[in-house]
């Protein structure tokens, strides 16, 4: 739950600054520090540190105030970026948040809209960190219950930066869980909670109804796990009043990932709890979607499964038919995720909805160019790619959008079946991935979202945990791009 906000659209004073406990002051850039509550004591600090004024920009400075509050001061371009405004808060905020508050002060200086814009910035970014990820550690990191602004008061409440702080909180609660915590079978449970809390529908494909239905890319690779609990759902909102484009979002749901056959070494194996990143961002988008209560239709389809090893996993060499009459030469059994979202694209290509978007962890390949900063986007034309790149840069969630062009396929030229499942070299493989899952969303328009960025260390944007939520705002930000296209 989501700690109580106030808004005060004063500045704040002296008094108020030396009752509160941990206080950020976000000011806009110049050559000189104005005279403000905790001046004095920032001057005498920056001097003593041999500090620019132009180091607040880049920095954050903490100050302890003869009242005993922690405030940290930071200065922010007015020009500046999403994604520039959240890490430089995010950094002024973790000083703050490493003794663990209960309550926060934020303050903003300036002319109106820059208020607007920073306000906005330490909102989100106060919110989307003020509750702890679910940890079994036995002794709990505390919530942050309550969070002052002062300087701005906004129209709605901040409807929709808490909306997107709902729906990122989400995505990344659900990403940390353990393997042994989120199962498929215990993720199916959860989506039905979910559904409950947010007024969806869901559609459940379990294995068995799947396997008599031709799914074999996802079967193939959900028949090594023993407990036969895979399935692909399907959640769907529609707001009040739903104009627009209907958009259908895919996610890759495999709640862990061993390699199958081909067994990932430990080192690469670490970690692959959170393989199912993909679908708590369809989750984390429909949350927010739900919250701001948005006038469109959406379905998310996640693809929820395990990759074993066992005497009934897949293997190499075989041949699979996917649910569109693909038959499919697997060659690797760590390239999972593209068998799962083969047959799950199809579904959703068959609701005949204006545009597919899909979130997978999905290549090495994509990590390696782009590293976890950023997330690397597929494009079925130039005019989704453009919206793609606009709610890239409204979001803050920044992406680069990569060339699939179709001479590549003969990569995956096969000698016994229609298509290779990806090639053994390795090169290109996240451009592969792509042509491989193109030939599953036939003529409907396609985003797909390879989520190199999906963690982090150390936190990115707005967010200080290593998960990081990637593709919630992002995902919100198209939406509004489409419909204003409507």
């Amino acid at each position: 739950m989501l700690p109580k906000l106030a808004e005060n659209k004063q500045e704040i004073t002296a008094k108020t600054l030396e009752s509160a406990a941990h206080a950020l002051l976000l000011l806009p850039l110049s050559k000189t520090l104005p005279e403000m509550p905790g001046s004095a004591e920032l001057k005498a600090v920056m001097k003593r540190r041999e500090l620019k004024i132009d180091t607040l920009a880049k920095s954050p400075v903490a100050v302890q105030l003869p009242g005993g509050t922690l405030a940290v001061v930071a200065m922010l371009k007015a020009d500046a970026s999403t994604f520039e405004a959240h890490e430089l808060v995010r950094k002024g905020l973790a000083l703050l948040m490493a003794e663990h508050p209960k309550t926060l002060t934020l303050a903003v200086f300036g002319d109106a809209a820059f208020k607007a814009h920073a306000a906005e910035a330490a909102v989100y970014t106060a919110l989307v960190n003020a509750v702890p990820l679910p940890s079994r550690k036995s002794k709990a990191d505390v919530a942050v219950r309550s969070i002052q602004l002062f300087g701005h008061k906004s129209a709605d409440d901040f409807a929709r930066v808490r909306a997107l702080a709902e729906g990122n909180l989400l995505t990344r609660s659900l990403t940390v869980q353990g393997p042994d915590e989120l199962t498929p079978g215990v993720y199916r449970k959860r989506i039905k909670a979910l559904a409950k809390q947010y007024g969806w529908t869901v559609e459940e494909y379990a294995y068995d109804k799947l396997k008599k239905m031709g799914a074999g890319a996802f079967c193939a690779v959900a028949q090594g796990s023993p407990a036969k609990d895979a399935a692909i759902v399907r959640i769907s909102y529609k707001g009040a009043k739903a104009k627009g484009k209907k958009v259908a979002f895919v996610g890759k749901g495999i709640c862990f990932d061993t390699g199958g056959h081909n067994l990932k070494p430990a080192k690469y194996m670490q970690g692959m709890h959170e393989d199912m990143n993909g679908s708590a961002v369809v989750l984390g988008i429909l949350a927010a979607a739900s919250k701001l209560k948005l006038p469109v239709a959406l379905d998310g389809w996640v693809a929820l499964a395990e990759n074993h090893i066992s005497p009934q996993a897949y293997r190499q060499n075989e041949v699979v038919t996917a649910l569109n009459g693909t038959t499919i030469e697997v060659v690797h059994t760590d390239a999972e995720g593209r068998m799962v979202l083969a047959d799950t694209l199809t579904l959703a290509a068959k609701g005949k909805p204006d545009l597919i978007a899909d979130f997978a962890t999905l290549t090495g390949s994509m990590h390696y160019a782009l590293g976890s900063r950023m997330s690397g986007v597929f494009a079925s034309s130039s005019a989704i790619a453009h919206q793609a790149s606009r709610a890239a840069t409204s979001s803050g969630e920044r992406i680069v959008v990569f060339p699939y062009p179709e001479d590549y396929d003969s990569s995956l030229d096969s000698t016994v079946a229609d298509v290779k499942q990806c090639s053994m070299e390795g090169e290109a493989d996240h451009i592969l991935a792509t042509r491989f899952l193109s030939r599953f969303v036939g003529d409907t328009p396609w985003l797909h979202m390879d989520l190199s960025g999906h963690s982090c260390k150390g936190g990115l944007g707005a967010v200080m945990s290593d998960a990081n939520g990637f593709g919630v705002a992002w995902g919100i930000a198209l939406l509004d791009g489409l419909q204003a296209k409507a």
